[in-house]
C-alpha cells in the first residue's frame, strides 16, 4: 500500500512547479504507480476532496478545530501568532506546529488508511458526535508526520493551493491512462467525481475496451438498466468508462450558463433562432425517477429527497417512466409570485418538521431539461429535441415547465425579458436550440441575463465590527476564483445587505471556518458563497486582481453553491470590459 507520505511529497513538488504540463505529468505518473483504490482516492485528495463528490458535508471539520487539536498535541498554542505570521497558508502553519514535538513519528499512514478514517469520521452521528469526531481526528494527527499533517489539514479544509484544479487533474488522469483528454472529460461529466473516473479508466474492462467517442449528433447514448441499489455504491465500487449513469444512479453535475449583458448580446453570441426562458431565483434540483421511485439531488449533488415531499409526489405521477430531470424549485407567496432565494433555502436539507415547513413556505417545481429518458442518456441531443421530449413527458401528469418563447427578433426577446422581470423573475436564460447538455460545464450554449449586476463570490476573511456591530464579524472580504491557480482573489469588501440576525448567523458560521486571525481580521476557509450586487467595477491597485467592486452589498447566501462554483476573475474582468464607463479608482 502506498504511503500517505509519498502522496504528501508529490503535493509538495506540485506546489513548487509552475508548468501546467509538468504538473499533469507529475500527478499522472504518481497515479499510474498506485493500485486502483489508491489512485481513486489520491485523485480526489489531490484537489482537496476528502470524500467522494456529494458526501463532503458529512465531515464537518473546521480549520479552527484542526488548529486546536494540533496545538493540544504539541503544546504550541502560545506560538500561534508567530507561526501564522511566518506560514504561507494554513497547512504550512499546521506543519510548523507539528514540528514542535520533541520526537517526530515515522511515516506509517497509507493513502487508503487516511481515506478509511476520513470516512469513519464522516459516519459519526448522534449523541456527542462532535466530540467523537474530534477524538478520531486527534488520533489521526498524532500519528502523522509534520509533512503529512500539512496535507491532512489542506485536504480537510479544501485548500490545497498547489495549482492542481479539477481541469488539470483530468489532464493528469488522461496521462495516467494513456487516453485522450476529451474522452476523460466526457467521463467526468457523466461520473461527476474524479476518483470514479480513475477507477473507470483503470478497471480491466476499460483498459481492454477501445476509446469511447461521443455519441453522434441526434443519437442518445444507451445506459444500463436501472439498479435500485446504485445510489448506495461506495467510492470503491466502479464501472467501466463506457457505462453511463442510470436513472437511479448517482447524479451528474448540472450544466452551467455563461453571463450575457442583454438580449441583443445573446442573439449575437447564439444566433437565431434561440429560446428564452424565465430565470428562476430558486434552487437547482436534479430529479431521478424510475419505477415510481423518486430521488432528488441538489446543485452540489447532495440528496435532499426527504426535504421536498411535494416534488416527490408530483414527479411520482410519472409512474414507471424512467427519467433524469433538470429543474428549479422556487418559493412562492399565496398568489404564486416568486419569492427570494433565501426563502426556498429554508426547505433544503431539512428532515424535521417538513410538513410544517411545507405549509408555511409553499414551493413550485419548474422543469427545463431532460438528461435521460427510458434507458437512454439524452445529453447529446440538441436542446430543442430534449425540450420537446420533456414537454411530451410532463404534459400528461401536469408537471410545470419554465416559461419559454422562441423570439423572432431582439425586440420580441426584450419584451419577454421585461415581462419576466415585472413578474418577479431574476431575468431570463437564452439557449441555443442545437446545444447539447454538458454536465458541469459553463458552455456558451446557455447564457444568463440578469436584471441586476450580481456576482457569486466567496468570503475569505471578515473584520470584527465596532459600534452597533461590535461582537460580530461584519465586514466581509469578497473574492473571485482564479481558474488557473485555484486561488481566491479579493475584489472588495462589504458589510451591507445583512440584518442583525444575519450578522449573528454569519459570525457563527465563519468562526467555524476560521484558520487564522490577525489585527482584528479573521481569515476563513473559502467555503461561504454569497451573491453580491454592485454598481460597477473599477480599477484598483489595492487588490492583486487590479479590480474592485463599487457599492457592493450582499443579496443573499448561496448555500446551494460550493466555492468552486463561484464566479471567476475572468468573469469579473469581462464584466469590467463591458462597462460603458470605467470609473478610475485611486491611482487608476
Amino acid at each position: 500500500m502506498a504511503s500517505f507520505n509519498d502522496f504528501a511529497l508529490v503535493c509538495q513538488a506540485l506546489g513548487q512547479t509552475s508548468s501546467r504540463l509538468q504538473m499533469a505529468e507529475l500527478a499522472g505518473e504518481f497515479l499510474a504507480l498506485l493500485d486502483v483504490e489508491e489512485a481513486e482516492i489520491a485523485a480526489d485528495f489531490m484537489v482537496g476532496r476528502a470524500l467522494a463528490q456529494g458526501e463532503e458535508k458529512r465531515l464537518q471539520v473546521s480549520g479552527r478545530a484542526i488548529w486546536r487539536i494540533v496545538a493540544a498535541i504539541t503544546g504550541g498554542a502560545e506560538q500561534g501568532e508567530e507561526i501564522f505570521a511566518a506560514a504561507s497558508d494554513f497547512g504550512e502553519a499546521i506543519e510548523m506546529l507539528l514540528r514542535l514535538r520533541p520526537t517526530q513519528p515515522e511515516p506509517v499512514l497509507t493513502i487508503a488508511e487516511v481515506a478509511r478514517r476520513f470516512a469513519a469520521i464522516a459516519q459519526i452521528e448522534g449523541r456527542n458526535s462532535r466530540r467523537r469526531k474530534l477524538d478520531e481526528l486527534r488520533k489521526l494527527f498524532a500519528q502523522a508526520t509534520a509533512l503529512e499533517g500539512k496535507y491532512l489539514a489542506k485536504i480537510l479544509i479544501r485548500e490545497m493551493r498547489h495549482g492542481m484544479s479539477e481541469g488539470l487533474m483530468l489532464e493528469a488522469i488522461a496521462r495516467m491512462a494513456g487516453r485522450p483528454v476529451a474522452e476523460v472529460r466526457r467521463a467526468h461529466m457523466l461520473e461527476g467525481d474524479l476518483g470514479r473516473v480513475v477507477r473507470a479508466l483503470r478497471s480491466p474492462r476499460a483498459s481492454a475496451a477501445p476509446a469511447l467517442p461521443p455519441p453522434p449528433a441526434g443519437e442518445a447514448a444507451p445506459i444500463p438498466a436501472a439498479n435500485a441499489e446504485a445510489g448506495k455504491e461506495s467510492r470503491t465500487e466502479g464501472r467501466s468508462l463506457a457505462a453511463a449513469p442510470s436513472a437511479t444512479a448517482r447524479p451528474m453535475r448540472p450544466m452551467l450558463a455563461a453571463p450575457a449583458q442583454n438580449i441583443a448580446e445573446a442573439f449575437r453570441i447564439l444566433g437565431a433562432p434561440l429560446a428564452l426562458e424565465h430565470k428562476l431565483d430558486g434552487a437547482r434540483v436534479q430529479i431521478h425517477c424510475a419505477g415510481g421511485a423518486v430521488r432528488i439531488f441538489s446543485r452540489r449533488l447532495n440528496e435532499i429527497t426527504q426535504s421536498l415531499p411535494e416534488v416527490v409526489e408530483a414527479v411520482g405521477r410519472l409512474g414507471d417512466r424512467q427519467a433524469v430531470l433538470d429543474g428549479e424549485v422556487i418559493a412562492v407567496d399565496s398568489s404564486g409570485r416568486p419569492l427570494a432565494f433565501q426563502e426556498v433555502m429554508r426547505r433544503f436539507g431539512r428532515v424535521r418538521e417538513v410538513e410544517r415547513l411545507r405549509r408555511e413556505q409553499p414551493i413550485r417545481l419548474f422543469l427545463f431539461d431532460l438528461m435521460a429518458l427510458d434507458g437512454s442518456l439524452t445529453i447529446d441531443l440538441p436542446y430543442e429535441e430534449r425540450y420537446a421530449a420533456l414537454s411530451r413527458l410532463a404534459a400528461p401528469v401536469d408537471l410545470e415547465l419554465a416559461g419559454r418563447i422562441l423570439p423572432a427578433s431582439v425586440a420580441e426577446g426584450e419584451g419577454f425579458y421585461a415581462r419576466a422581470v415585472a413578474a418577479g423573475y431574476e431575468g431570463v436564460m437564452a439557449k441555443a436550440l442545437a446545444s447539447p447538455y454538458t454536465p458541469g460545464v459553463r458552455g456558451r450554449g446557455w447564457l444568463k441575463i440578469k436584471h441586476a449586476r450580481t456576482l457569486d463570490l466567496v468570503i475569505v476573511a471578515a473584520d470584527w465590527g465596532y459600534g452597533r456591530r461590535h461582537g460580530w464579524l461584519s465586514n466581509y472580504h469578497l473574492a473571485a476564483r482564479d481558474e488557473r491557480t485555484g486561488e481566491f482573489v479579493e475584489i472588495g469588501k462589504t458589510f451591507k445587505g445583512l440584518t442583525d440576525a444575519d450578522f449573528g448567523e454569519m459570525t457563527e458560521r465563519l468562526l467555524a471556518l476560521r484558520i487564522a486571525e490577525q489585527h482584528g481580521t479573521v481569515f476563513v476557509r473559502p467555503e461561504v458563497v454569497v451573491e453580491v450586487a454592485y454598481s460597477d467595477i473599477q480599477r484598483s491597485p489595492q487588490y492583486a486582481s487590479g479590480m474592485a467592486l463599487r457599492f457592493a452589498r450582499i443579496v443573499g447566501v448561496r448555500s446551494d453553491k460550493g466555492a468552486q462554483e463561484a464566479d471567476t476573475i475572468v468573469t469579473v474582468a469581462t464584466a469590467f470590459d463591458r462597462q460603458l464607463v470605467k470609473p478610475l479608482g485611486a491611482g487608476g
